[in-house]
């Protein structure tokens, strides 16, 4: 089971790039494709997902081209788009029925697959209810389970966790995890956190380009030894941001902890500390816009 993108590139009107020689191999596990918003990464789902044609470059499903022969990725292909449509006079037994049908899933098969993953999803308590009274979180989780109707090889899920509550998306996040096995599973998000709680791997994209393909751990690495926590007054925390790289903020009641960036102690009275990967994250993202340590994001 292998997807592969290469040299892929789309042109919008305007002469506009929303994406420029992305090139990547997946095999299974899971994928966090980590960006700041407008980075490109639903142009690219909406590529693997034969939503939309790349401009240049192609993308392949097991050796098959999914532009000329886009049947052979959508049998199994399983895919959550980041605004899920749901029809609200229907539970969320007859909504599922209807997608399965949609799929051409036998009617039989069907029943037992929703009974199955309303379980699998926890929502088997409220099978019967109309999609109207659920909270977002469970509308996220009918999404999943329609994503997963044909046991797809490719799962696809577009900011999955956006709008919930800490709870619904610590429970997103391990349903994610327990759901790769033997598939592909690409979780696109803007959020570090989804990313480190779920992924096995990490693909960092800016301005429509892949900056990085690593483990969490390899990420982790490039900034070893480059982050720093530092105390300052509350009065200075606006100057000090525009001069370093700060990655969050404590309150306190001698002042403001802030936690750095940077190659070097922002100031004397600084401490080394481990870096996560929100640290990471921001660095890569920082020195991508062609920003220095010591310069706001």
């Amino acid at each position: 089971m292998e997807l592969v993108i290469k040299d892929v590139s789309k042109m919008y009107k305007g002469r506009i790039w929303g994406l420029r020689n992305f090139s990547l191999i997946l095999k299974p596990g899971v994928l966090g494709l980590l960006g700041p918003n407008g980075a490109g990464k639903t142009t690219l789902l909406n590529i693997l997902a034969t939503v939309t044609k790349p401009t240049e470059g192609q993308v392949t499903w097991n050796g098959v081209d999914i532009v000329r022969s886009p049947n052979e990725l959508r049998s199994v292909l399983g895919y959550l788009p980041q605004h899920f449509g749901i029809y609200p006079n229907l539970n969320a037994v007859e909504f599922l029925q209807y997608l399965a049908a949609i799929k051409g899933i036998d009617s039989t098969a069907a029943r037992q697959r929703i009974d199955e993953l309303l379980q699998l999803v926890n929502l088997s308590d409220t099978r019967r209810r109309p999609l109207s009274s659920y909270s977002g979180g469970m509308k996220q989780r009918v999404g999943i389970a329609q994503a997963l109707l044909n046991n797809p090889q490719l799962l696809i899920v577009d900011e999955p966790t956006v709008g919930l509550d800490p709870e619904e998306r610590v429970r997103f996040r391990n349903l994610l995890s327990d759901l790769s096995g033997e598939r592909i599973v690409i979780l696109s998000t803007h959020i570090v956190s989804d990313v480190e709680a779920a992924s096995t791997e990490i693909a960092l994209i800016n301005k429509g380009e892949l900056l990085e393909h690593t483990s969490p751990e390899g990420l982790l690495q490039e900034v070893d030894g480059k982050v720093w926590t530092c105390t300052i007054p509350s009065l200075e925390l606006v100057n000090f941001r525009q001069r370093h790289l700060v990655s969050s903020t404590i309150r306190r009641k001698d002042g403001v902890q802030v936690r750095v960036v940077a190659g070097e102690p922002p100031i004397v009275a600084s401490q080394s500390v481990s870096p996560i990967l929100e640290d990471a994250y921001l660095y890569c993202i920082s020195s991508a816009n062609g920003s220095s340590e010591n310069e706001k994001v």
